[in-house]
């Protein structure tokens, strides 16, 4: 996810860019830049790092042109760098382009257009647009683009503009969110409504498949065919801390409802166009060298080693192979049996983990092969893994984590497939039905979402209590975990979660009346072992939320609540339930008054151990 903006009038572009650019570096931070048209050409000035680097370079060389295009980049293809930051230009540097998403096609477009004869310096996908534009120009800047569009496969939200026509700010939405503000003989883009609210509340809220020619004089709307598209101005009313976050009013809660997204971008181009297969380029094992794998330890901390338990399960299940699944501050001091033989996997959304990093290390010194999952391209973790699958959530902003793990599960998924293909453990048509189950996810979490009014009367009623316990086996309790995790991290409720199977072994002694409990009951093979621990909490006197799939009339008739997930395969079932649950940690911390985003005593990124 990377933030876009872009400026159309009489006022110095430089300032109004970088201006909207602050208020969406919360969609990307690790580089920044602008183009504008500036005395007769186009200028580019890029730079690595924080806003503040570019505002430096600004500051030193500025531009005086009223027409230009920025962004913020969250880097996906390429490491971040002054080259690969945006905005990207064609060998001539006359055409300038801003994107945010994912060209799926770039590859094959790159091969075609170097043949043509163009040159690339950098490591992106974006830059293939600019080149295609280029390649594609006759004069007319909206039929470049059109025409260029109609090549990409993709995800993007773009900005466009030419040096030859200076008068015009090109537009374009697929799958990637873009708006447009109207000003007063001034016109302007962006990612997100802050971008552009200092200076206007009149938004045109562009849908897939459209764009839009900006001038200082107005805005018209096309469709990629062309034809004119007539809608009424949305005039924004949020206040610009609310804009920041969506209209919703914690990051937290939009990180929830983002999820969907998310799931989409880490599927991305890894699942061929015919449903079939999983591809994963950035594992460079060859199938040979997977074949020797005879043990994976997973290693990670806090909810990155609850997204580890998933992934322990999906790859015994379908791979066949033994997994360990450690918390890396754990890890070194056990001393581990590592071996050539060893496939370890770390996991981290940020990349920076200090325990995780050095659990990393003293695999690779021992000779294992490290396959790193993690949320943040060039980080510490990503540059010393010897593979690296990166999961597609975008910035993420709430200390509680959401949208990084289940697109750390999602990642899994893709990944245990893939090694179950080339193991070949299960037959072609388990791992199509599995990828087309996995596809449909995103639209599920949709449907799960409109649930959140009764989960919220749920935390509300248990708000106040001081203990809580979450129970569920299998693949239910490595989720009930995360949900526990989630709870006593914002809303400071002590929370433990237990396997089922377990109560009676102790944990029963501190079940009293009116003690809340959250049920997890979505493993089919397990539902009548789980519905009988059920009943020995309801026994003696707990309140009891279930979570079961859809259709369920069972656990209904033993619980006093129950929250349904939409029907998938079993192994899937983590990438649902655990929805709710982040919706119940939410709510139950709002009821009781705390700091959503900012729970007392965390941080977002560990670097110390």
């Amino acid at each position: 996810m990377c933030g876009i903006v872009g400026y159309i009038g009489s006022s110095k572009a430089q300032d109004i860019l970088v201006e909207g650019l602050k208020k969406l570096e919360y969609r990307g931070y690790d580089s920044a830049g602008v183009a504008v048209y500036n005395g007769g050409r186009l200028e580019v000035v890029k730079a690595k790092g924080r806003l503040a680097e570019l505002e430096g370079k600004l500051e030193a060389a500025p531009l005086s042109g009223t027409i230009g295009i920025g962004h913020t980049r969250w880097a996906t293809h390429g490491k971040p760098s002054d080259v690969n930051s945006h905005p990207h230009v064609d060998n001539e540097r006359k055409i300038s382009v801003v994107h945010n998403g994912i060209i799926e096609n770039y590859i094959a477009l790159k091969e075609e257009l170097i043949e043509r004869g163009h040159r690339f310096v950098s490591e992106t996908d974006t830059e293939v647009i600019s080149h295609l534009i280029a390649d594609l120009y006759e004069g007319d800047i909206v039929r470049a683009v059109q025409a260029a569009v109609k090549r990409l496969r993709g995800a993007y939200a773009l900005g466009v503009i030419a040096e030859e026509e200076p008068d015009k700010l090109v537009a374009v939405r697929n799958a990637s969110p873009l708006i447009i503000g109207v000003g007063d003989g001034e016109n302007f883009i962006g990612s997100d409504i802050p971008a552009v609210l200092p200076h206007t509340r009149d938004i045109y809220i562009l849908k897939d498949g459209e764009m839009a020619v900006l001038t200082r004089n107005g805005v018209e709307l096309f469709t990629l065919e062309g034809n004119i598209i007539s809608r009424e101005l949305f005039h924004v009313d949020w206040d610009l801390t609310t804009a920041e976050k969506g209209g919703y009013d914690h990051f937290m809660l939009k990180e929830i409802h983002e999820q969907p997204k998310a799931y989409r971008d880490t599927m991305g181009s890894r699942i061929t166009e015919d449903g079939k297969r999983v591809v994963m380029n950035e594992v460079k094992m060859t199938a040979d060298e997977l074949r020797t794998i005879r043990h994976v330890h997973i290693v990670a901390c806090g909810t990155a080693y609850h997204a580890g338990l998933v992934g322990k399960n999906v790859i015994e299940r379908l791979a066949r192979i033994p997994v360990e699944a450690d918390v890396a501050s754990e890890y070194r001091y056990r001393a581990p049996i590592i071996s050539k033989e060893t496939l370890v996997i770390v996991v981290s959304q940020s990349g920076e983990t200090a325990d995780t990093l050095a659990a990393l290390r003293e695999a690779q010194r021992q000779g294992a092969r490290v396959i790193a999952i993690t949320n943040v391209v060039g980080s510490s973790v990503a540059r010393e893994a010897d593979d690296v699958i990166t999961t597609w959530a975008g910035p993420e902003i709430a200390v509680a984590s959401t949208k990084a793990y289940t697109s750390q599960l999602i990642a899994f998924y893709l990944f245990g497939l893939y090694l179950t293909q080339t193991l070949e453990t299960q037959e072609p048509a388990m791992i199509e039905e599995a990828i087309t189950a996995l596809r449909a996810l995103p639209e599920q979490v949709e449907t799960l979402l409109g649930q959140a009014d009764t989960v919220k009367a749920f935390a509300e009623k248990i708000a106040n209590h001081d203990d809580l316990f979450f129970i569920g086996r299998g693949l239910d309790y490595a989720v009930a975990q995360e949900g526990s995790l989630k709870l006593k991290e914002i809303s400071y409720i002590h929370s433990e979660a237990y396997a089922s199977g377990e109560l009676k072994h102790g944990t029963l002694a501190l079940i009293e009346d009116g003690v809340p409990v959250i049920a997890l009951a979505t493993q089919q093979e397990l539902f009548e072992k789980t519905l009988s621990n059920i009943k020995e909490v309801t026994a003696r006197g707990a309140y009891v939320m279930g979570i079961a799939p859809e259709g369920d009339q069972e656990l209904a008739k033993s619980v006093d609540e129950v929250i349904t997930i939409p029907r998938t395969l079993g192994l899937l079932t983590p990438a649902l339930s655990v929805v709710p649950l982040q919706l119940l940690a939410y709510y139950a911390s709002l009821a009781r008054g705390n700091d959503v985003d900012k729970p007392r005593n965390l941080a977002k990124s560990v670097t110390v151990e």
